[in-house]
């Protein structure tokens, strides 16, 4: 009757690091730097202005802010809403709305965003200015700035014990269709993911490990699920972080050489973006940890970095999943062909700790694990978002038969390594057989002259649907689309490619339309190319 009744809450991940790491430093830019001890502090100010059961939604880009942010408002019992500043007006104060939000955080750059929608939210109560100024001034309706409301904090506050099953965060996906969608997560599913997330990484046999010595820095946004869960990984570690604001490649190079960063997660499109910027010749990213997600990896963008000596692998999951599933990590047996060990890293890879995957057909039955028969990829684990946020309908379609509905294609090895070939709905179907865009990109990406591919399906009255490829080329660099097709053509040859690969139109076009998170947006590209 007298034994500490210890739910899993955000708070608990904050003890290790306190006792072992409280002289380890978090990094803002080159604006701010302070201990760990500095962080409790800050984190118990904050908490203690917020009230239990409030949401309280934030707009800012990465920084120390949000790291607090991610800590003191659901250990205070309130739920933290990360809202995605590079959605539409319109559907950002949706999700406001959608929320019911109480408390809104602006950065100033926002300022003009907020302008645009302020007068139709529709729960909000109080708004606080967030300023990387000394002493910003609060125009109306602001009725604070971040740093006055820290100091006015009790810097002793106890956050309270409450039912591990209580909502944590909220945050809406940036789906294809329709509004955008809110998935939530409980205290116990964040901390779950952090401590499985943790072992898979600081398990990693050969490559790809983060672990107490590594210094962190996220290169994907923190409004997009939780930085991938990173900021509660390392934070629960406690390792040096560092907090980089608005990306700018030159910049985030800049931290890396300056602070030492070994270890960052993003998207395709930034680490395409961090190896073509002139300042990468100038800054040593030897040894640099990536795991990229949100979309494939492409193989040549996947040897670019590698031959740069940046440790490159995949990651995989999704909004829904809070994200990590699986990670493209080597095993010692990989390493010995350079093939093999590319492909592997290109890969969804093997399931992490806790994770129930399997790949099953139309009626639900797990197809054979021999890396060949493709079907739709379902998962449990304790941390899977239970539903959307006040949407039954979608919800029950998101979990029907009990498991969770990726919505990827893809097939597993005897090994258990998941490929995903491609989104349900991206999937190019001639004449009744599907064909992968992911592995058409991924192919056509290690041509020299290629920066960047996307492969879409459009519509064909002999085929329903052909292929075609959109292709951005390296500046001063020449291909042309027979060149391109030659690749292709001689791995369909090979029996390695479907034939209707045959049918494949190359585009060369000087950008790639994309989504608010950097992904590749093929619904804009098929409207466009329609």
């Amino acid at each position: 009757m007298t034994a500490y009744n210890y739910q899993l809450l955000i708070k608990q991940l904050l003890h290790a690091p306190l006792a072992n790491a409280a002289d380890q430093e978090i990094v803002y830019r080159e604006l701010v730097r302070y201990d760990y001890r500095a962080l409790c502090m800050r984190i118990a100010r904050l908490g203690s202005a917020v009230l239990p059961g409030q949401t309280v939604a934030v707009m800012d880009w990465d920084s120390h802010r949000y790291l607090e942010c991610f800590f003191a408002i659901p250990m205070q019992g309130a739920v933290l809403q990360t809202v995605n500043v590079r959605l539409p007006p319109e559907q950002i104060v949706y999700t406001l709305n959608h929320a019911r939000a109480d408390v809104l955080l602006v950065h100033e750059d926002f300022l003009p965003l907020l302008a645009s929608f302020g007068d139709r939210l529709e729960t909000v109560s109080r708004f606080v200015l967030i300023s990387d100024s000394l002493k910003p001034s609060c125009p109306p309706p602001f009725a604070t700035d971040y740093e006055t409301l820290l100091a006015g904090g009790d810097a002793n506050h106890a956050f309270p014990d409450f039912d591990e099953n209580t909502r944590a965060t909220t945050f809406y996906t940036t789906g294809t269709t329709g509004l955008p969608k809110g998935v939530h997560f409980s205290h116990r599913q964040l901390v779950l993911h952090t401590l499985a997330a943790a072992a898979a990484f600081g398990t990693a046999p050969v490559q790809g490990r983060f672990g107490r010595e590594d210094v962190y820095m996220p290169i994907t946004p923190m409004f997009h699920v939780h930085a991938w869960g990173f900021p509660y990984i390392a934070t629960m570690l406690g390792v040096k972080q560092v907090y980089p604001g608005r990306y700018q490649p030159d910049a985030l190079l800049r931290l890396i050489g300056r602070e030492g960063v070994t270890f960052s997660h993003c998207v395709p499109t930034m680490l395409h973006l961090l190896l073509a910027s002139p300042l990468e010749e100038e800054v040593d990213i030897s040894g640099w940890k990536v795991v990229i997600g949100g979309s494939a990896l492409p193989r040549g963008l996947a040897q670019a970095a590698l031959d740069r000596g940046v440790d490159v692998f995949a990651g995989y999951g999704l909004s829904e999943t809070c994200p990590i599933l699986s990670l493209g990590q080597l095993e010692s047996g990989d390493v010995k062909e350079p093939e093999t060990a590319l492909t592997q890293r290109t890969r969804a890879g093997r399931a992490i700790p806790l994770v129930d995957m399997c790949v099953v057909d139309a009626n639900g039955v797990e197809v054979p694990r021999d890396g060949q028969t493709a079907g739709e990829v379902v998962v449990r684990a304790p941390w899977l978002s239970m539903s959307y946020l006040h949407d039954e309908a979608a919800s029950a379609a998101l979990w029907e038969g009990g498991y969770l509905h990726t919505g990827d294609i893809g097939t597993r090895d005897a090994t258990g390594t998941l490929n995903v070939t491609d989104r349900l709905k991206d999937v190019i179907k001639c004449s009744g057989e599907w064909l992968s865009s992911l592995e058409l990109e991924s192919l056509i990406s290690e041509h020299p002259a290629v920066s960047e591919v996307a492969v879409i399906g459009v519509p064909d009255t002999k085929w329903g649907e052909r292929p075609r490829a959109l292709v951005v080329l390296k500046p001063g660099v020449d291909a042309s689309a027979d060149e391109l097709r030659e690749a292709v053509n001689r791995r369909v040859d090979e029996g390695r490619l479907s034939r209707y690969a045959r049918l494949l139109q190359i585009s060369f076009v000087t950008s790639l339309a994309r989504t608010s998170v950097g992904k590749l947006d093929k619904k804009a590209m098929r409207i466009s190319n329609a």
